[in-house]
């Protein structure tokens, strides 16, 4: 029940605007991987590459994934935990996934967005 509440805070204050992304600004090359279907957001907050990883890719996920990381032990010094910021905004970057880039559901699996609300966690708010 704690981590709900916190989570519901924590989700309220990334809808709010109180939390803005360092990774909010994309790169064209983050920004063709998306839409080439090359990476996705995955639930635990961090980019996923979908498959055939090049160095080039694999350097460019990782260093997102720092940013990432970064960001949210920034955030988390706010009461909550690492991984508690990692997941709501995992929730968050699903959620805000266009028709046609990649996702991994809470089982694993890359979809595709389509024009339905992607499968995401139960406990995503």
């Amino acid at each position: 029940m704690r981590m709900l509440l916190s989570t519901f805070g924590l989700a309220a204050a990334l809808a709010t605007g109180l939390i803005v992304p360092a990774f909010a600004q994309r790169d064209p090359a983050y920004q063709a991987a998306r839409q080439n279907g090359l990476v996705g957001e995955q639930p635990d907050g961090y980019l996923g590459i979908v498959a055939n990883a090049t160095p080039e890719l694999q350097a460019m996920v990782n260093n997102i994934n720092i940013q990432r990381k970064r960001q949210y032990t920034q955030q988390a010094a706010s009461g909550s935990t690492v991984e508690q910021m990692a997941f709501v905004t995992g929730c968050n970057l699903i959620l805000r996934t266009a028709p046609g880039e990649k996702y991994r559901t809470p089982d694993g699996r890359w979809l595709t967005r389509g024009g339905d609300a992607p499968v995401r966690d139960p406990r995503c708010l």
